[in-house]
């Protein structure tokens, strides 16, 4: 199967180093000089320039434009599209239908992670196109289909957000270990570390079972706990994740 990610920011370059160990990929985008260094860094793309009059018909497309860019692009797109996966945050299907046209619609929110194939992708959309979508991203990472658009958009906060709410609890983490007096290469080396091994862990214990297991009465992490709830780190995560939904609400009235 081929696929044609439309699209090369951050985000299209992550998937498409992904897919391309599974898939025949290629990239359209507006920037022939970005595409370029594409090509570069992934020999086995083809890379293409968007044209006022890209034929889509019978393609299997992954739009990874930003929101805002999607009228911008779309209204160049010509034909009928197999299939198209959209993965613009809060773009509902219903507009997305008005937008571009194909046989099948789905939305999915992945992550950068599905560079080294380690995404998690939340996907819900058209029946018709669920195998085939599921197959697709579970190449690059693990996949859920959920059954509604408003459950798209909280997985968005968690899972599409996640890795930058994440990276700053790492970065925090190595920044206090260097405050403490360790080396900077050894406190990102133990922080490193930590996330794979925690990783591990969530897969087969509850967040609450892996704390109560490490916190003895009285001890080092009881200490270091207590601080995070006095700086209401807890409540700063779940804020997070409620201002990203809202953001994702937000972009699809607009």
């Amino acid at each position: 199967m081929k696929l044609t990610i439309i699209g090369n920011g951050v985000m299209a370059q992550s998937l498409a180093m992904g897919l391309i160990k599974s898939y025949e990929v290629e990239m359209i985008g507006r920037d022939i000089n970005k595409l370029k260094a594409i090509k570069e860094k992934m020999p086995q793309i083809e890379i293409k320039q968007l044209e006022d009059k890209e034929d889509i018909n019978g393609k299997n497309i992954i739009f990874c434009v930003k929101p805002f860019a999607l009228e911008s692009v779309s209204v160049r797109l010509v034909g009928t599209a197999n299939i198209l996966i959209s993965i613009l945050a809060g773009t509902r299907l219903d507009y997305l239908r008005k937008q571009v046209k194909a046989k099948n619609y789905v939305r999915a929110m992945p992550n950068i992670a599905a560079s080294v194939l380690q995404s998690m992708t939340t996907v819900t959309g058209d029946l018709e196109s669920k195998d085939i979508a599921m197959k697709i991203f579970a190449t690059i990472g693990q996949s859920v289909w959920v059954h509604t658009e408003y459950q798209l958009d909280i997985a968005t906060a968690v899972a599409g957000s996640g890795p930058a709410f994440l990276a700053l609890v790492a970065e925090a983490l190595a920044d206090g270990a260097v405050k403490a007096g360790l080396d900077r290469h050894l406190s990102t080396q133990l922080v490193q570390g930590l996330f794979v091994g925690t990783a591990s862990l969530l897969k087969h214990s509850h967040p609450s079972f892996i704390k109560d297991s490490v916190m003895s009465p009285g001890g080092t992490t009881a200490s270091g706990y207590s601080k995070l709830e006095e700086c209401g780190v807890r409540n700063a995560m779940i804020s997070a994740v409620n201002e990203a939904y809202n953001k994702a609400c937000e972009l699809a009235k607009k």
